[in-house]
């Protein structure tokens, strides 16, 4: 993403690395130049929008670790080029923008290697950092989950835009973390506290309603259409604001009968996000028309409640992090990755019950606490 020369003679490089070419994969990272564009959609010769896309869709575009160094690589291009004048940061294909690491490298490779997972997560929050440090406006545009680190690196961007069949959410104490890879730190300053305790916690997700209404994220679109029309998520509640308690469900999941019809609704028919892909159009059309040092400078300073959270947690998360590779960690990566598309979890009651008789961690232990082993204690 080098940039040309001018009348005046060559400018300066000031990229990392000079020639750098992301690993497009799959698995990948793609980084485009589309032209950027004024509201009323004429072209604006010479100047572009970055597309940072991840490369993933098979797994649901959790990151590698290479694609980890490569978005790095990518925010800091796009950072640096004179004719970008917003970043937008996306997955491929409709079903997610990201689901957070590898599964497969986290469960095949760093479980049980506390000292290599430390080097990785000093990568992963390198990562979080070049967001945050971008010159340029990041808009997160989400085409499908977002959850465990995608919700992390999505909520380091400074809006998004949602198809409103996507999910956000932590996955953190449900496969053997904790969410501190951003989560602890932006989320009770975008949702507030108890909002924040019980998406960290709990690791239920949001529907993207419910995310624009908790003001997580900028807008949200219908991404499905049937019969040719977009219709709003039939899963969950969007035609009312209250239940018979007087309790506020827009954007709740759908139960009985209203889920089974949405199901049939969603099965009808197909994902189309041209509205999404408009939606994000015009946000970078808005802030093409905006003075560029102006706009970067309050970029920088509605970042700084962000910035001074995760600056002061991140190296103590990531050496926690490291050493949780030797227990919980190590269970909860591998029952996801070993375990049946019904089955993922490890057994949660049966370590609380060895913990309490004094039980200490081992490889016997791990094993005993795998989907497989718990089906067959339990008769399955």
């Amino acid at each position: 993403m080098s940039d040309p020369t001018t009348s005046g003679g060559p400018l300066k490089d000031h990229d990392l690395l000079s020639g750098w070419k992301p690993a497009a994969g799959p698995p990948g990272v793609l980084l485009e130049k589309r032209p950027a564009r004024r509201p009323d959609g004429s072209p604006a010769a010479g100047l572009y929008n970055a597309w940072i896309v991840l490369n993933n869709p098979a797994q649901f575009n959790s990151y590698t670790t290479q694609m980890v160094k490569d978005v790095i690589l990518a925010f800091r291009a796009a950072s640096t080029s004179r004719d970008v004048a917003s970043v937008v940061f996306t997955g491929a294909g409709d079903k997610a923008f990201c689901t957070g690491g590898n599964t497969k490298e986290y469960a095949e490779y760093y479980a049980g290697n506390p000292q290599e997972y430390r080097q990785y997560m000093r990568l992963f929050n390198d990562m979080v950092s070049a967001i945050l440090g971008c010159d340029k406006p990041v808009i997160c545009r989400v085409n499908g989950m977002r959850i465990g680190g995608g919700q992390e690196i999505g909520m380091a961007c400074d809006f998004t835009i949602a198809q409103d069949l996507a999910r956000f959410g932590q996955a953190g104490p449900k496969h053997g973390s904790a969410p501190i890879g951003g989560a602890t730190d932006f989320l009770p300053l975008i949702v507030g506290n108890e909002r924040a305790m019980e998406a960290c916690v709990l690791c239920e997700p949001w529907s993207a309603h419910r995310a624009y209404r908790e003001g997580m994220i900028t807008d949200v679109v219908p991404g499905l259409k049937v019969d040719g029309k977009y219709v709003a998520n039939p899963l969950v509640v969007t035609d009312r604001l209250f239940d018979e308690y007087g309790r506020f469900v827009h954007g709740e999941p759908r139960t009985g009968a209203a889920l089974e019809e949405g199901k049939a609704v969603l099965k009808r028919g197909t994902v189309d996000l041209s509205l999404l892909d408009e939606r994000v159009e015009a946000l970078c059309a808005k802030l093409l028309l905006t003075f560029p040092d102006c706009t970067t400078k309050t970029l920088e300073e509605l970042r700084k409640p962000k910035l001074h959270a995760w600056d002061a947690n991140k190296e103590d998360s990531r050496a926690w992090l490291a050493l949780n590779m030797m227990t919980e960690a190590r269970t909860g990566f591998r029952a996801f990755n070993e375990g049946t598309k019904e089955d993922r979890e490890a057994d949660f009651v049966g370590l609380r019950q060895a913990l309490a008789k004094g039980t200490p961690w081992s490889v016997e232990l791990t094993e005993s606490l795998l989907p497989g082993a718990k089906g067959r204690r339990e008769g399955r």
